[in-house]
């Protein structure tokens, strides 16, 4: 569902055009139309610039898809191993890759970015060239969807001494590549657990709130975090509860400031993806909600809504992000937006 989704955004990219498509060995050799067939997930229609392109095998084909094309996007089912080698063996072609994958997030030169918040760690490439032997070549990754949903929230409250995080995430079906008809059960249910999902939604973040040093990535120790992660009968959008202690006091309504004065390097570089503001606050008690609220500013904003103080930690709040959106091929796109506006890509 990803590689359609980043399907759909490239067919009017003013920076990018897709020159190439690369599947497994079950989809090479016919056209995307082809491929695709009976099992589109997208509202929009397939491209009409990628209908008929073939597509190639991303593990045969890698030497003559990195020679064709500037950088890849990877979004691929294969078992871990085989994703961090395929990644990395494109990177070794000279050809950055920019992947949707958890394979790589975990290495310390590897940079997890969320543009708005940690574009700095992009800095780590350099050292990741010099462990491949790589010019051009890298990787970079994208955190997991369910983190988008409260780490922009909490960032701009970090320098309040925040201590404990604990996240409840209520997750969309397109978050594990499904929609409602090729997931009936879903229909009135909610299932208690997505696999391995809580261990990432719980040491991501510290990835992303971490500092570079000496070429390196070094995880931050700070704050605790505790997550549940629930999947529930809805198609888009990744829902968070969120509870926050902190040791420094502050109004309710400096935090809301916080809040919408938040920005980052995609705004002031007025990157193509980027949404004018990336946290928005609803004042409404209702607020926000999924069906109404996950395509702000094209499904790349975060909303947040219904701040209080908490008996047992300092806040709780509602957060919400499209995870296929922000969360998945959007952010990826914004990513690669970032790099080659740093020069990454040169």
């Amino acid at each position: 569902m990803v590689g359609q989704r980043f399907a759909v955004l490239l067919e009017k990219h003013p920076w990018f055009r897709v020159a190439a498509l690369a599947a497994s060995s079950r989809s090479a050799g016919k056209t995307y139309q082809e491929a695709v067939e009976g099992r589109w997930k997208m509202r929009d229609p397939v491209p009409e610039n990628l209908k008929n392109m073939k597509v190639l095998d991303a593990e045969k084909d890698r030497k003559k898809i990195a020679d064709s094309v500037d950088f890849v996007f990877c979004a691929v089912n294969l078992e871990k191993r085989r994703t961090g080698e395929l990644e990395e063996s494109y990177a070794r072609c000279e050809c950055p890759v920019i992947s949707n994958n958890s394979a790589n997030r975990g290495v310390p030169d590897v940079p997890m970015i969320i543009p708005e918040i940690n574009p700095e760690h992009a800095s780590v490439i350099e050292t990741q060239r010099k462990r491949l032997g790589t010019r051009r070549g890298f990787i970079a990754v994208k955190s997991n969807c369910s983190i988008q949903s409260y780490v922009p929230a909490v960032t701009p409250l970090l320098d309040l001494n925040v201590t404990k995080v604990l996240a409840c995430t209520y997750q969309a079906l397109s978050g594990a590549g499904r929609t409602f008809r090729t997931w009936p059960e879903m229909y009135d249910n909610v299932i208690p657990f997505i696999g391995g999902e809580e261990g990432k939604s719980e040491n991501e973040p510290m990835k992303i709130w971490g500092h570079v040093e000496n070429g390196l990535i070094v995880n931050a120790s700070r704050p605790d975090i505790t997550t549940q992660c629930l999947r529930v009968p809805v198609s888009d959008g990744h829902m968070a509860a969120v509870f926050v202690s902190y040791e420094k006091k502050i109004s309710m309504e400096e935090i809301i400031a916080r809040w919408e004065n938040y920005s980052g390097e995609p705004q002031k570089l007025h990157l193509p993806s980027a949404p004018k503001q990336f946290l928005h606050y609803f004042r409404e008690e209702d607020r926000p909600q999924t069906r109404l609220d996950r395509n702000l500013e094209n499904g790349m904003a975060v909303s947040i809504g219904r701040l209080r103080p908490d008996s047992q930690y300092s806040i709780k709040f509602v957060s919400l992000s499209h995870n296929t959106l922000r969360g998945a091929a959007g952010g990826g796109i914004l990513m690669a937006e970032l790099l080659c506006a740093k020069g990454y890509m040169d």
